[in-house]
């Protein structure tokens, strides 16, 4: 369950471009916010350096269009051209999808139109896109396209020798080769069913373990190695369209904590085809695969696998040509073992002789240098070092270059020497930034948000010095939000933020909205000004906003994250009532006797059970598509924080919100998508048929969507946040 945050990101606009509104226009406001995705439509998607360093290769769409094209920015100073639009493929014909490209969307939670993505050759001379599930090959040079064979392809990628081309379709594995007349797509695996397919992961892999690629080529692009999956043994789940109820059910295969996983192993294939050489390990005892790593020339694959209670983690090395596998390291924890989801470690240096990892076994995520055998040399970033993620490794100059911080609000792009001595920052100015480097590590594109409202993507130098703007066509963000960032009295202290009104007077008293997500993998606590607009909206119709990051939650060290083992309320609904209290001792303004709590997807999950346990500080909650009985949400996540059903019910029991239906006596709104093949709405009816029956009175509001419900469509936006809004004030404006 990556976090969701249904913030304002929709979709289009058909008219003019519409002037900023002012706050005293709230729905108007509003608006704006939803036809701009909080005024990021317009700026740079997916920047690429060429591997010459002489162009930036990006998708954008219009200030109020979502619709992305492909561009070309020539260094260092333009001018900007445009290499394709989806127009000039399909003319106005509207995208169609199939049901295995939206729930990867969904997965990757996209929700843009056009070009989504695109893959640049390691030549640079040619790019890939699709759109409709044909694929489509743009010559640089000429910007010829041409259209290759086949339909309904997923994932798509180019061969390192750039000769030819990999994708998916109907769950087997493909390849066209580029420089052959005529273009074939050529089959190399067989026997794709209903229940067993090649070359894609499996839902909790796109899910929960941000790995979506299900096919690796070796580095001489004479080899790939693929994942084949077999769900077969995993529970199947129908969705229908309500709208649409003569239309035929969508079957998804969906493993419910304490069922059967799909079954996955992977296998090495000749681009030529051929057979199957299957790769060895003890599959019964780590059925997860959680990384595949083929990258260096000169490196081993390699393969992360882990047990079902995510307790150890394996990283292995493979032979492609015998199959064999041998353990090169174990990670263990009592509690869970977490995913590096931003490394795609290891990452070899040349000769394979070392390799970079990383580690929270010694209290907080640090980069380690490690031997070919494993061993650990040593650390390269210091323990307070909070590590958000890997950018680039320069061999050459014995350098790593990371995301992270010393404030987990932040985050900036980092210089280490692999000799372990202190890091350097190379951007500044409170917020997030972020950084895609070139092959040879001599520049990077920087991508920026920050607290002051400004944002941006820039070409930099290594050593952090402008070498390109690239041209942002976003609409500026009218006015900031009144936003502080502060922390709670008290041990343990919270981060925490509050928006108050434009029109805030001191002498006054306010409700106050509780926004959340109190749970594993996030923070609603950020430097950044763009985070909080819908805050101040809010906030702007007579109401303070606060948020809070309590224990459970990343960027404050393995025992803070881990506290929640076994329990994921007790602990979460302690932090956020002691931090409130102690925000409202510090800020009289807040009126603690009306507070209001809202959230999504696990948000949505604290907002239903803080309603219902706490009516002391709660008056009223809203819950959007919560996880309502955890034995009906995915393995994956599930059972690394409460372990399975069958043997730790107390668990499960103690976290279920159907525990504590029968003592609601507060307002509650519960919103769900239909839809939604994450969080399925099984689970708010589950709580509805349970209220109904202890005859406790509530309100639901049912959506024509998925757990994205309201994110593409800008009016559909607006009246659930008018709704919401209209919810708050009936049960929080009186006294």
């Amino acid at each position: 369950m990556r976090a969701l945050y249904l913030l304002p990101i929709v979709l289009l606009s058909l008219g003019a471009t519409a002037p900023a509104a002012t706050p005293t226009d709230p729905l108007a406001y509003f608006r704006d916010l939803a036809e701009t995705r909080n005024y990021t439509l317009g700026r740079p998607v997916a920047a690429k350096l060429t591997p010459d360093g002489q162009s930036v290769i990006y998708l954008r769409g219009g200030p109020r269009d979502p619709i992305l094209r492909l561009y070309e920015y020539p260094l260092p100073a333009g001018p900007e051209r445009e290499l394709l639009t989806p127009a000039q493929l399909i003319g106005s014909s509207p995208e169609t999808l199939t049901v295995e490209e939206k729930a990867r969307r969904e997965r990757a939670r996209i929700s843009t139109r056009g070009f989504t993505k695109f893959d640049l050759s390691n030549d640079g001379k040619r790019l890939l896109v699709t759109l409709s599930g044909q694929l489509y090959v743009v010559n640089r040079a000429d910007l010829k396209v041409t259209t290759l064979p086949g339909k309904n392809w997923i994932d798509p990628r180019f061969s390192p020798d750039a000769s030819a081309i990999a994708a998916v379709s109907a769950g087997e594995l493909y390849i066209i080769e580029l420089d052959i007349s005529p273009l074939v797509a050529r089959a190399l695996t067989n026997g794709a069913n209903s229940t067993l397919s090649h070359g894609t992961a499996e839902f909790v892999a796109q899910e929960e373990m941000a790995r979506s690629d299900g096919y690796w080529w070796s580095p001489d692009s004479r080899f790939i190695a693929y994942q084949q999956t077999d769900e077969s043994a995993v529970q199947t789940r129908h969705i229908a369209d309500p709208l649409h109820p003569e239309a035929t059910p969508t079957k998804f295969a969906y493993p419910a904590a304490g069922t059967s996983n799909a079954t996955v192993r992977v296998g090495i294939i000749a681009r030529s085809g051929g057979a199957t050489r299957w790769l060895q390990w003890d599959a019964a005892k780590f059925p997860y695969l959680t990384r595949v790593v083929w990258r260096e020339s000169d490196a081993p694959l390699t393969l992360a696998v882990m047990d079902r209670a995510q307790q150890t983690a394996l990283l292995l090395l493979a032979d492609p040509a015998t199959g064999s596998t041998t353990e090169l390291l174990r990670e263990t924890d009592p509690a869970w073992v977490n995913l590096d989801e931003r490394g795609g470690f290891p990452r070899w240096l040349p000769g394979a002789k070392e390799f970079l990892w990383s580690s929270e076994s010694r209290g907080a995520w640090q980069v380690e240098l490690r031997t070919a055998s494993g061993n650990f040399i040593r650390a390269i970033t210091p323990p307070d070092f909070i590590y958000k993620g890997f950018a680039k490794l320069d061999p050459l100059k014995g350098e790593v270059y990371l995301a992270g911080s010393r404030d987990p609000r932040e985050t900036q792009v980092y210089r280490f020497p692999l000799s372990g001595s202190a890091g350097t920052t190379l951007t500044s100015g409170q917020g997030q930034h972020l950084a895609s480097f070139s092959e040879n590590a001599k520049a990077f594109i920087h991508t920026y948000d920050l607290f002051n409202g400004n944002s941006g993507t820039n070409v930099l130098t290594s050593e952090g010095q402008l070498l390109a703007v690239l041209p942002n066509r976003a609409e500026k963000i009218p006015l900031t939000p009144h936003v502080e960032l502060t922390r709670t009295t008290g041990e343990p202290s919270f981060y925490a933020a509050l928006v108050r009104p434009r029109d805030f007077d001191i002498k006054k008293k306010y409700p106050v909205i509780l926004y959340t997500y109190a749970g594993p993998h996030s923070t609603v606590v950020t430097a950044t000004a763009r985070s909080y607009l819908n805050d101040q909206w809010m906030a702007d119709q007579g109401y303070i906003v606060a948020r809070l990051d309590g224990r459970g939650t990343p960027f404050r060290g393995r025992d803070w994250e881990r506290s929640i083992r076994g329990n994921l309320i007790d602990l979460a609904l302690t932090d956020q009532v002691t931090g409130l209290r102690s925000l409202g001792a510090l800020y009289p303004e807040m009126d603690l006797s009306r507070v209001g709590v809202t959230g999504w997807s696990f948000g949505g999950y604290f907002a239903a059970m803080a309603t219902m346990r706490r009516p002391d500080v709660f008056r009223c909650g809203i819950a959007g598509a919560p996880v309502i009985t955890w034995e009906n949400y995915d393995t994956f996540y599930t059972e690394r924080y409460l372990g399975l059903p069958q043997t730790d019910p107390e668990a499960y029991k103690v976290s279920s919100v159907l525990s504590y239906a029968a003592k609601l006596e507060r307002p509650l709104l519960l919103i769900h998508g239909l839809t939604d093949d994450n969080v399925y709405a099984q689970h708010t009816l589950q709580l509805c048929d349970a209220l109904f029956m202890a005859g406790k009175p509530y309100e639901f509001m049912p959506m024509l969507g998925t757990h994205m419900a309201g994110s593409s469509d800008p009016m559909v936006k607006l009246r659930q946040q008018e709704r919401l809004m209209e919810f708050l004030g009936r049960h929080l404006n009186q006294q």
